[in-house]
């Protein structure tokens, strides 16, 4: 699953913008003990219809840096062949609180996150992950009505699995660091039963 030789599927900005509203599929399985929880898809993400595509975004470094994948994943262009399977075998999901593509989470009304939340509860009830990690803060804030929440372990509402907000890997948060993103990402692993290459050693 080398993604070294591939070619980067290349967009203009206008045709970026054409994929606004779009949607893509979440990424899961009854396999699945962590699922990572995004705001809503970018365009780029919807373009190529793979989580976290953007070159920028530090979500697949942080996975990798965490020892959670044994390789580098490149979503830039699209998952690889056999990238989507490899993730739902070490038991990682991926869905987002609003389905819809924008060029950025600030696009998004506070009614669309909470009725994202609803749309979680019934992805929740369905699977029964063993963590729920919620991608940022903010918008675990306004999707779960808890104003006064911190990053970390939260209050679950679901019995059998566990709440966690942890930071946004979006390369516009400036505050959190790829070791940081890695560490908050690992723990989470670790708590829902997913060994690491650490645990390994």
């Amino acid at each position: 699953m080398d993604n070294a030789a591939r070619d980067e599927v290349r967009f203009t900005r206008e045709q970026l913008k054409g994929f606004s509203g779009r949607t893509l599929p979440d990424l899961i399985s009854d396999q699945v003990r962590l699922l990572f929880v995004g705001i809503n898809p970018g365009l780029r993400t919807a373009a190529v219809q793979a989580h976290f595509a953007p070159r920028g975004n530090r979500f697949w470094p942080a996975l990798y840096r965490a020892g959670i994948t044994d390789h580098l994943i490149d979503a830039s262009s699209g998952f690889a062949p056999g990238e989507r399977d490899y993730l739902l075998h070490r038991g990682i999901g991926i869905t987002n609180l609003v389905d819809r593509a924008s060029a950025g989470a600030d696009e998004l009304m506070v009614a669309e996150l909470v009725e994202g939340r609803r749309k979680l509860d019934r992805t929740v009830r369905k699977y029964s992950p063993a963590v729920v990690a919620v991608l940022g803060i903010t918008a675990f804030r306004d999707a779960f009505g808890e104003r006064g929440a911190n990053a970390g372990r939260q209050a679950s509402p679901y019995p059998a699995t566990q709440l966690w907000v942890v930071p946004n890997p979006s390369g516009r948060n400036a505050h959190a660091s790829l070791p940081g993103l890695a560490a908050a990402y690992g723990e989470v692993a670790r708590a829902a039963g997913i060994t690491t290459r650490s645990d390994a050693r």
